[in-house]
């Protein structure tokens, strides 16, 4: 029952929200945010399970699939979008599916979110394997198409996890890795797009950010495999072989222009002095990853 539900209560602190200043309305909300990091940091041992569970995924040439509805589809549309330029993903790596479809994403469809059966069709629909990881994301933790998706993907055999922002939450029963974020209860009842969405959110961020990581997507802090879409990513690419490698402006230009746009082959060619197909094969022979490919290349040279 929805009365049972934490993201359904009456927060006690805003019961007079609609005779509230500006000031006053706008710093509730504001305190009752900074509980959301904290409720979300509760769950880190849940989080690094699943990246461990996805990355694992990733490796053995499987996807990482969000699913949801409202707000929560969203929010696992807009991380799995931000993927590829971000780390240089495919589109099909990291896959964002939402009840009614992409156009959902704009305007709700009406009771997509209650049929079980369509989030079967459409994990169907994009060739659901055992090699996937299949996150759920509801809120309320009860959501029927996100139900019916981690059930279908748990009888293949593909790793399941939910986020849901209730304690024993249906959602959670149909996973392996149940995350469940105690937020409290909203400063407006029930609008599940604020504390609830911001904590998915945090969540989405971490298992996509860290499971990347863990595929050598990464050197330092820094994003090698940006992909270079824009002029501001150009730029940014530019930035990026000069911190790693601290070189000038003209030498990362050269360097990345050699490296066919490719800013972590740039970097391995300025630090090691290889050519370009010789960072290649030896980022290949890394899985991707830089600082073993400079180790054995500058072993390597020293011999």
């Amino acid at each position: 029952m929805l009365e049972n539900l934490n993201t359904e209560r009456r927060n006690q602190r805003t019961m007079q929200l609609d005779q509230m200043s500006i000031t006053e309305l706008l710093t509730v909300m504001n305190e009752e945010d900074a509980k959301v990091a904290q409720a979300v940091k509760e769950q880190i041992p849940h989080i690094s399970r699943a990246v461990t569970s996805i990355t694992e995924s990733l490796r053995q040439g499987g996807r990482l699939i969000y699913m949801g509805a409202g707000t929560s589809g969203r929010i696992g549309l807009l991380d799995a979008v931000e993927c590829p330029p971000t780390f240089g993903t495919s589109p099909e790596m990291v896959v964002g599916l939402i009840a009614g479809g992409s156009n959902a994403f704009i305007k709700a469809v009406e009771g997509a979110e209650d049929r079980e059966e369509l989030g079967v069709t459409d994990l169907q629909s994009i060739n659901l394997t055992a090699k996937d990881a299949v996150v759920g994301i509801a809120a309320s933790g009860r959501t029927p198409y996100v139900i019916g998706g981690l059930a279908y993907a748990k009888s293949l055999g593909a790793v399941t996890i939910s986020i849901s922002c209730n304690k024993d939450a249906d959602i959670s029963r149909n996973a392996d890795i149940a995350i469940e974020i105690d937020n409290g209860p909203e400063v407006l009842t029930g609008s599940t797009r604020l504390k609830a969405g911001t904590s998915q959110k945090l969540v989405c961020n971490m298992l996509s950010t860290a499971s990347m990581i863990g595929l050598g997507k990464v050197y330092g802090n820094l994003m090698v495999d940006v992909q270079l879409s824009n002029e501001k990513l150009v730029e940014r690419a530019k930035r990026i072989i000069m911190e790693a490698t601290s070189c000038d402006l003209s030498t990362a230009e050269k360097t990345l222009e050699l490296a066919d746009r490719k800013p972590k082959v740039a970097i391995l060619m300025i630090l090691t002095g290889c050519t370009y197909e010789e960072a290649l094969q030896k980022l290949e022979q890394t899985q991707g990853f830089i600082r073993p490919a400079v180790d054995t290349l500058q072993f390597t040279s020293e011999i």
